[in-house]
């Protein structure tokens, strides 16, 4: 699957609020979601018992149905490390380690469960922000999106970073809360927290969903 795939590209004057919509499915990866993976000791567990993979993956074809776009982010390290900067523990981690993080190795890969369809998008980097060190937000404006929803591990690293990224950019931001998970419960509630303030407000799957079919 190419990570330019746009012939999901909805129509600019759709009346259908989910014309306008792009749903964000940030590192369903077996890097981060998968006991095997390179986060997989910090975070398979509590995804796991969560139960948001069925949730997600559920609201994600939910909202392809309805006509949205839903787009597929993935952390990788190409070799020549691509955008990758070195600027914080995290980056530096990940550096040391970026073998594991291949865009065509199998940490790399969206899990099965989430198994991306063949007109979705999937856009890789190598920042925290799902929308950084790529033009997907130009991709995203030419294709009259406006309004972006958020899935996806961790709540308070990737879906969170993404979330404001996306707010300070102009975009109507809402995060699908049923489908983010964290480390810890915790963790994921102080961060939703914060986004209810940071962003156009969190919303349930079902919430999300009644949004999209107007």
């Amino acid at each position: 699957m190419s990570s330019a795939n746009q012939s999901a590209t909805p129509d600019p004057g759709g009346t259908s609020p989910a014309a306008n919509a792009a749903v964000l499915a940030l590192h369903w990866q077996t890097n981060v979601v998968a006991p095997e993976g390179f986060f997989g000791a910090m975070l398979a567990e509590p995804v796991a018992a969560s139960g948001v993979i069925g949730r997600a993956a559920t609201f994600h074809r939910a909202a392809r149905d309805a006509g949205a776009t839903v787009v597929w982010t993935r952390f990788t390290v190409p070799e020549d490390e691509g955008r990758l900067v070195r600027n914080t523990a995290f980056m530096e981690a990940v550096a040391e380690h970026q073998d594991a993080f291949r865009p065509d190795g199998p940490g790399a890969a969206v899990i099965p469960e989430m198994a991306p369809d063949s007109d979705d998008w999937v856009q890789d980097n190598q920042r925290l922000s799902g929308l950084a060190g790529s033009d997907l937000p130009e991709r995203l404006r030419a294709a009259g999106i406006d309004t972006l929803y958020i899935t996806g591990v961790a709540t308070n690293l990737t879906v969170e970073q993404t979330a404001r990224h996306g707010t300070d950019l102009g975009f109507t931001v809402h995060v699908v809360s049923d489908c983010v998970a964290a480390a810890t419960a915790e963790i994921h509630d102080a961060s939703l927290g914060n986004l209810e303030l940071a962003t156009a407000g969190n919303v349930s799957a079902d919430r999300a969903l009644d949004l999209l079919t107007g």
